[in-house]
């Protein structure tokens, strides 16, 4: 069965296979220390407030998180009413002009103080003309915003896209989310 010769030709083919290391790199732990080290990781505090610290610091965690993105204008965390290639353009479209809608609160502020200081006629009139600025200001933007959305989106949805972009340009420039990602001056194509 097996001679000589063949015991020797195994031996030299031995050598000439090459000597693959491998490992971790460290030693392997006890069952007893990795199933301890796993029980801990997954088990819950004892206590109720050791438990809500946890809750508190996850949940802060994650809206850290989705803050930074919905900042950033990353299109996986920003809310079901933000998102679209239509949302985006409308957001862009708004950011890039100055509104007279973005001067209403202040104005309407001012008014209010006119009003409590004794000066009825000049706040009223100064906060009626405001809102007929703003009322001619949002026709004229939603005449163009519908002709600018329906040339780039012909077959796509637009529905609710007009309201969007009046309720955003009410909002002053600093305060809306997601942050304004074009600058003044930007016309969207």
């Amino acid at each position: 069965m097996f001679t000589r010769r063949d015991r020797e030709s195994a031996t030299t083919e031995a050598p000439s296979a090459p000597v693959v290391e491998s490992g971790k790199g460290r030693p392997t732990p006890k069952r007893r220390e990795a199933e301890k080290e796993r029980r801990e990781r997954i088990r819950p505090p004892r206590d109720s407030r050791e438990r809500a610290k946890m809750q508190r610091k996850k949940r802060s965690e994650t809206t850290r998180l989705m803050r930074e993105a919905l900042n950033n204008g990353d299109e996986r965390y920003l809310p079901n009413r933000d998102k679209g290639p239509v949302r985006k353009f409308c957001r862009d479209w708004v950011d890039g002009r100055l509104t007279a809608a973005e001067f209403f609160m202040p104005i309407a502020l001012a008014s209010l103080v006119l009003m409590v200081a004794g000066a009825n006629g000049i706040g009223g009139s100064l906060s009626s003309v405001m809102i007929l600025v703003v009322l001619v200001d949002s026709a004229i933007l939603t005449v163009q915003l519908k002709k600018a959305l329906k040339r780039k989106f012909p077959d796509e949805s637009r529905r609710g896209a007009v309201s969007y972009t009046l309720m955003r340009a009410l909002t002053w420039r600093s305060m809306r989310t997601p942050k304004p990602q074009v600058p003044r001056g930007f016309r969207p194509s």
